[in-house]
């Protein structure tokens, strides 16, 4: 397959936020965004019924921006990628049907992308090259990733429980930080002492690459509970500072163990969860002290966005990977 001149519109609808990229022989030319937050705020959370409507509003409008933004036409595209799974089932099914409407009136190839392969190609975009050990941390999902190629993958480990970002929400919606929980919690740790209270760090000691933090999440929520049935106050800040520090240092440490296991000296991070102020921070001073090289993309990469999507396209249409008209949403479909 020619890698030039391929143009690739990218669709991400697998959650809360409509989103359009447009990717030119690797090299981002635009992505979109409209982030559904203030909507779901009024909510506590992401309903699913409303996120879909919302997609089905603004995705022509986001579309049509990203393309004039990349400077081309439809005509132009060698390929429409989206995400076909995991998510939302209903907002999943917006984009999907949109990209193969929109291939099809083309008469341009279709890519379906894995949202979790997306996650992992935002760091192609910040420079990254396999292997690489990748940590993916969002609120669905928690794993540990070999990165083989740009297009092969091996999962070494996942989330027995909760997701990461899971955690972080309900904790932050139990002491009355609203939605979105985790953005919240990470800006109040930083008024507070991290060693103010001392929490488990789960499996850190077994001998692979799993997490669990249900039992983590039990005991902050333990030590709110406690506090409210002796009517005594709560930091709550000392209490988001040490819930965040013990969650980084878990990520961190099974991360850093999946790189020197597999001797590889390059380690990427994905994900919402990856935007944590903590997390980056200290993933970084670990990689220095270990000569590990480490990329974390913009913050803005780490969130569900098309940019991802598009960057997986890219790859996926050089390997001649395409789905054709029958193209389903997949809301359970695994890495």
């Amino acid at each position: 397959m020619d890698d030039k001149n391929v143009i690739i519109l990218a669709i991400e609808t697998s959650c809360d936020e409509t989103s359009a990229a447009v990717i030119k022989d690797g090299e981002l030319l635009s992505n979109e965004v409209f982030s559904q937050i203030n909507i779901h705020t009024n909510y506590g959370g992401v309903v699913p019924e409303v996120a879909s409507r919302n997609h089905l509003v603004k995705l022509p409008q986001v579309i049509d921006e990203a393309v004039r933004k990349a400077k081309i036409s439809l005509n132009d595209l060698s390929a429409v990628a989206v995400t076909k799974g995991p998510g939302l089932i209903g907002a999943l099914l917006v984009g999907v049907s949109y990209a193969k409407s929109l291939a099809y009136a083309l008469n341009k190839k279709i890519i379906g992308v894995n949202h979790l392969m997306g996650h992992i190609s935002a760091n192609f975009l910040a420079g990254a090259q396999p292997p690489f050990i990748c940590l993916i941390a969002s609120g669905g999902h928690t794993l540990i990733v070999k990165v083989i190629s740009h297009t092969q993958y091996q999962v070494l480990g996942s989330t027995r429980d909760d997701a990461a970002g899971e955690a972080f929400d309900k904790v932050a919606r139990v002491i009355g930080l609203g939605y979105p929980g985790g953005p919240k919690l990470d800006k109040l740790a930083d008024e507070g002492n991290e060693n103010a209270y001392e929490f488990t760090r789960a499996m850190i000691k077994e001998d692979n690459y799993d997490f669990s933090f249900s039992g983590l999440k039990s005991a902050a929520l333990n030590h709110i509970n406690k506090a409210k049935m002796k009517n005594e106050a709560i930091n709550k800040a000392d209490l988001c500072a040490s819930f965040r520090k013990c969650v980084c240092d878990i990520l961190i440490m099974k991360t850093m163990r999946a790189a020197k296991d597999c001797n590889i000296n390059s380690i990427a991070i994905c994900g919402g969860v990856t935007a944590n102020s903590l997390l980056r921070k200290n993933f970084k001073a670990e990689c220095d002290k270990n000569a590990i090289m480490l990329t974390m993309p913009d913050a803005f990469l780490c969130t569900d966005n098309a940019g991802m999507i598009a960057s997986c396209a890219y790859y996926k249409y050089l390997n001649n990977e395409f789905e054709d008209i029958y193209m389903n949403a997949s809301p359970s479909q695994r890495l």
